[in-house]
């Protein structure tokens, strides 16, 4: 009788866990959607005498990244596959990683992974309203967000993706100002709903962006107090997309620039996708 008991309680969790997993999966279903219809259904295309007024090497950033005439769509659908590192530099512990991502600046991203490492399986997904991670699809192992830490965090993130992957989103308009910092290096400064992101953009002589780097919010570090503290990345691999360039090759990681810093993301990009 104790073993039925027992078994049958055993397989009570084990559904509420399984209705649990997939109420996830539909709110990111639910939560692309809903990006997804911020994409412009006419945009207009793109014009350089657009950016003519930049800083030079913000105008010559999006001379590199938009073809003449190209639609200016601002939202994206990412498939990628690489590395996730969940340790330290000293020992990144990579966790082979496929993902899909629904990028739409400003109004936020859904990010959904899943990684692996031998018989190890980690799922989640991360947006501007949560991040939470599932291992082995059953077991709840990070359940964060719906604060203003969070969103402030999520804010930088997805505004310095949008530098690379969706720059249609980041031409000059209300909310969205570059300006100048050296004679290869322009500052991007989104303001949306009460946040402010600001991001420093690297460009080659021909445009090409080839790093980002900025103080995000975050409470990535030993006393796990948010804070903001340097991030960033490289960006490589550039590929045409529907009329933009766009890298494929991305790494990033916390205290870019310093001696802490790992990639603990390393993406491949698959495809990029205007919807």
């Amino acid at each position: 009788m104790l073993v039925n008991v027992l078994f049958f309680s055993i397989l009570v969790a084990a559904l509420g866990l399984w209705a649990w997993r997939i109420r996830d999966h539909r709110a990111d279903r639910a939560a692309m959607q809903r990006l997804a219809a911020a994409q412009p259904a006419a945009p207009a295309c793109f014009d350089p005498a657009m950016v003519a007024d930049l800083p030079e090497p913000a105008r010559r950033y999006f001379l590199y990244t938009i073809q003449p005439d190209t639609p200016l769509h601002t939202v994206a659908d990412i498939t990628m596959a690489g590395r996730f590192g969940m340790g330290t530099k000293a020992n990144p512990n990579y966790l082979d990683m496929t993902a899909r991502q629904t990028l739409a600046m400003p109004a936020g991203f859904v990010w959904e992974m899943c990684a692996k490492r031998g018989l190890v399986r980690l799922s989640g997904s991360d947006s501007e309203r949560w991040t939470r991670f599932w291992l082995m699809g059953l077991l709840p192992v990070a359940r964060m967000g719906g604060d203003a830490d969070h969103r402030r965090s999520a804010f930088g993130r997805y505004v310095a993706e949008a530098v690379f992957w969706t720059p249609a989103a980041v031409l000059p308009g209300p909310g969205v100002q570059w300006s100048l910092v050296d004679a290869n290096c322009a500052r991007l400064t989104v303001r949306h709903k009460g946040l402010e992101q600001s991001v420093d953009l690297t460009v080659a002589p021909d445009g090409q962006p080839v790093e980002v780097r900025f103080e995000r919010w975050s409470n990535a570090n030993p006393a796990k107090v948010h804070r903001r503290q340097p991030f960033g990345g490289t960006l490589s691999a550039f590929r045409a997309f529907d009329g933009f360039r766009l890298p494929t090759h991305v790494e990033a990681g916390n205290f870019f620039g310093t001696d802490q810093y790992f990639p603990f993301f390393v993406a491949d990009v698959t495809n990029i996708d205007f919807l």
